[in-house]
């Protein structure tokens, strides 16, 4: 299993440290990361929390997933693992491909 959790449905007020310490419960907490929006600079309703030890990450799921925190019932389960980032865009690209009859003017 993985150690790094996925925490969502958080209030926008939660911060690196009340989360930290809300982990901390359940063993020792490696990283937390509070995903900001870039352009209001708040906080987004989720984060990611790395657990030091597999079973610390379980024992961290099976006591705050549906827990409450800040007034919300968290949702907490392993990470996904992310998958390799592409350029961005999902576009053909290409620049000067000519489709179907190019006519050399």
């Amino acid at each position: 299993m993985n150690n790094r959790l996925y925490v969502g449905n958080l209030s926008y007020d939660v911060n690196a440290d009340s989360l930290r310490s809300t982990f901390a419960e359940f063993g020792e907490v490696t990283d937390t990361h509070v995903v900001m929006d870039r352009e209001s600079g708040r906080a987004r309703g989720f984060a990611f929390v790395t657990m030091n030890t597999p079973a610390e990450a379980e024992k961290a799921i099976t006591g705050l997933n549906g827990a409450m925190l800040d007034g919300r019932a968290l949702r907490v389960n392993v990470a996904e693992e992310r998958g390799a980032r592409g350029a961005g865009g999902g576009g053909g690209g290409g620049g000067n491909q000519s489709r179907g009859g190019h006519r050399g003017w």
